[in-house]
């Protein structure tokens, strides 16, 4: 079973990271090009020029989508977005670091208080495994959130969300 990796980060936000032994411009266009997104976690639409796409979830069957703000985006190394989704709003980054031929890619969440951290921390781990699990040959199958992530790191992302100040 896989084990909790979040970090608390400046009071409010939860860091995960994940090493690739890839280049960075692999993995940035892993989770950027929206068919190799689509391997993963959902895809895109629209022109990111315009600062706006429309985001669809599809491995959770979304499949309208809902729009996303790109508030920068610095390749291959930063994206942070802002999700405009009509319950919540997330404001999330994706760092990626090249050491070595060794990439570190860190999604960085800043969490608003009431916030629930104990089930959005272990859906990130999930999909980061399962960003992993592409990129290695995995199997996408054995990626399973009920069984490995929820509620089982329920309790750990319960206790960062309780240390967090804003």
């Amino acid at each position: 079973m896989p084990e909790a990796t979040g970090e608390l980060r400046d009071g409010s936000h939860i860091a995960i990271s994940r090493a690739f032994d890839a280049p960075i411009e692999r993995i940035w266009a892993a989770v950027t090009d929206p068919a190799l997104l689509q391997r993963w976690y959902g895809t895109w639409t629209g022109d990111p020029a315009s600062g706006e796409v429309t985001l669809a979830v599809t491995s959770e069957g979304d499949t309208e989508g809902s729009p996303l703000r790109i508030d920068e985006c610095r390749s291959p190394d930063l994206l942070r977005v802002t999700t405009l989704h009509p319950v919540f709003q997330w404001r999330l980054a994706l760092e990626l670091a090249e050491t070595d031929g060794v990439t570190t890619l860190t999604l960085v969440q800043d969490f608003d208080e009431g916030d629930d951290v104990s089930s959005i921390g272990p859906g990130w781990e999930y999909y980061l495994d399962r960003l992993v699990a592409v990129e290695t040959g995995g199997d996408l199958a054995e990626v399973n959130f009920e069984r490995d992530y929820f509620p089982a790191q329920q309790r750990y992302y319960r206790d960062l969300g309780e240390a967090m100040t804003f």
